[in-house]
């Protein structure tokens, strides 16, 4: 590995104000920089054109950002709903590179859509309104305010007793924000629930099936890295798990 690590950060591709445009928030790349000391290199959407193997020999690890899309609904079997945004560029881009990611052990680190997209590539579900489902809070961003408001921690998450959340934090639960109509449904084999809010939504979860590194958050701590403690030791997991393969 190189001295600094260089992270492989999944873009998205979107309308611009006169083409399509692979985007990825400026917040995954001051995390990258600030809350673990690496290199940011940004990962096209660019599906089938992608060359997987030759990604993987120049990244230390993998990191799945969030994002205003979901994942289309057919990845999981399911049909689709007409008033979702879809980014199939970006899933034909990440979910083949999950999969080799986590072949290869190389570690990952998924957020929001990225914590969604880990439990489709691996064969899990996803509901695709949350809010719709008995019991449960709406987990979406307010429509209104400033990013900051936006981003701002809404709701407790309960860590697994004795999991690798509770560990690396030395805390049993976390006050995190919540930016997400959609969450999963069927958890794919090899993966393990690492934190859940009240209302039953899985939060946040890890692959136990190897060695392999890979942690999916269904929050955004790359939002607090600079401020809080538990977004911290999440990056710092993320890049001692880089160290340590060497």
């Amino acid at each position: 590995m190189r001295n600094s690590p260089v992270i492989g950060v999944s873009a998205c591709l979107q309308p611009g104000p006169r083409s399509l445009q692979h985007i990825v928030r400026i917040q995954y790349v001051d995390a990258v920089l600030d809350g673990m000391g690496g290199v940011p290199l940004l990962l096209p959407a660019v599906g089938d054109r992608q060359q997987v193997d030759a990604v993987l020999d120049r990244i230390d690890g993998l990191l799945l950002t969030g994002s205003p899309s979901n994942v289309e609904p057919h990845r999981y079997g399911a049909a689709g709903r007409p008033e979702t945004l879809h980014d199939p560029a970006r899933d034909a881009t990440t979910l083949p590179l999950i999969r080799a990611a986590i072949a290869s052990d190389l570690p990952v680190l998924a957020l929001c859509r990225g914590h969604q997209e880990l439990n489709v590539a691996l064969g899990g579900s996803l509901h695709q309104h949350v809010d719709e489902l008995p019991g449960r809070i709406n987990h979406q961003a307010p429509g209104e305010g400033t990013m900051d408001e936006r981003y701002a921690q809404r709701h407790w998450v309960d860590f697994a007793p004795g999991g690798f959340l509770a560990k690396i934090t030395g805390a049993e639960k976390a006050w995190v924000n919540s930016l997400h109509n959609q969450a999963i449904d069927r958890l794919a084999d090899g993966l393990t629930v690492e934190a859940t809010h009240a209302d039953g939504t899985i939060e946040a979860v890890r692959w136990t099936k190897g060695p392999e590194f890979a942690l999916g958050l269904q929050w955004h701590p790359e939002w607090h890295v600079r401020t809080d403690f538990v977004s911290q030791a999440i990056f710092r997991a993320f890049a001692e798990a880089i160290a340590a393969r060497g």
